[in-house]
């Protein structure tokens, strides 16, 4: 089977607070062919893993980065490097992940209230403006 993965199932698979779901989670996962996982759900499994389960950022990219590792995961992988330099920087994994695919479509300038986000997507050669 060829499965395009909601943040719920990675979410189970790596927390395992429900048994039963865990167990299903990770069989899909193992015996699927071919596991798409889309942008906004890798950054709702960021989002609820540290925010929700209280996982620091760098817990947060193993996880991803095992995901990135397996050999049956598609997935945008330089957009999911950009939200995991910006992860591992400090920031927000949705936040590099913006960056990198906004320049993709075309913009030339990454801009926010953010201050945060701003000082690191600038570092990481991004153009990048406060508001």
């Amino acid at each position: 089977m060829r499965v395009a993965v909601d943040t719920n199932v990675l979410v189970r698979a790596v927390v395992r607070d429900d048994a039963a779901q865990a167990r299903i989670a990770v069989k899909v996962l193992t015996d699927a062919e071919l596991i798409a996982v889309a942008l906004p759900s890798l950054c709702e499994f960021v989002w609820v893993l540290r925010r929700v389960y209280g996982f620091q950022a760098s817990d947060a990219a193993s996880a991803i980065r095992a995901l990135f590792a397996a050999e049956n995961v598609e997935m945008n992988r330089p957009a999911v490097e950009a939200g995991l330099s910006m992860l591992d920087a400090g920031g927000d994994f949705a936040d590099g992940v913006i960056a990198y695919e906004g320049h993709w479509l075309g913009a030339d300038t990454f801009v926010s209230f953010d201050k945060n986000a701003v000082g690191l997507l600038a570092e990481r050669g991004y153009s990048a403006r406060l508001l």
